[in-house]
């Protein structure tokens, strides 16, 4: 009987560790994102010659890339706030983080689009049709 009330532990404990690492990995993920856009984006910026216009389209690009890395970050907190038993403490430290990084991307949303998220989309710069516009 001792093994059957033990086993339930274990496989508990057993889920807990695995959700913790794949957590971890989302983490190690939106990294991944942070650097490779700024990387990229540093990338096609000193191809162009660095004019002003292309500062704009390069500040865009790498505020996406953190918007996109502060949005997996965010999945991240919630896969590792699952792989603990919640309490009240941990959802709150959660829900702080979640708020911080929602201020964060509101932020960049209007740093790049010169909008808030929930106004219309109104003339958003867009680096691709930047480009399509300057061909024709």
């Amino acid at each position: 009987m001792s093994e059957a009330a033990a086993s339930p532990n274990s496989i508990e404990e057993l889920v807990s560790h695995a959700l913790g690492l794949i957590g971890l990995g989302i983490e190690v993920f939106a990294a991944v994102v942070i650097v490779v856009g700024l990387g990229w984006s540093t990338i096609l910026f000193l191809g162009r010659r660095m004019a002003e216009q292309h500062y704009e389209v390069y500040k865009i690009r790498i505020g996406r890339s953190l918007l996109l890395g502060l949005e997996v970050v965010v999945a991240a907190d919630i896969v590792k706030t699952i792989a603990v038993r919640p309490t009240l403490a941990s959802l709150a430290v959660l829900a702080g983080l979640v708020l911080i990084r929602t201020f964060l991307s509101w932020s960049l949303v209007l740093e790049i689009e010169g909008r808030w998220p929930w106004q219309r989309d109104r003339n958003v710069l867009d680096p691709d049709d930047r480009r399509s516009r300057s061909a024709e």
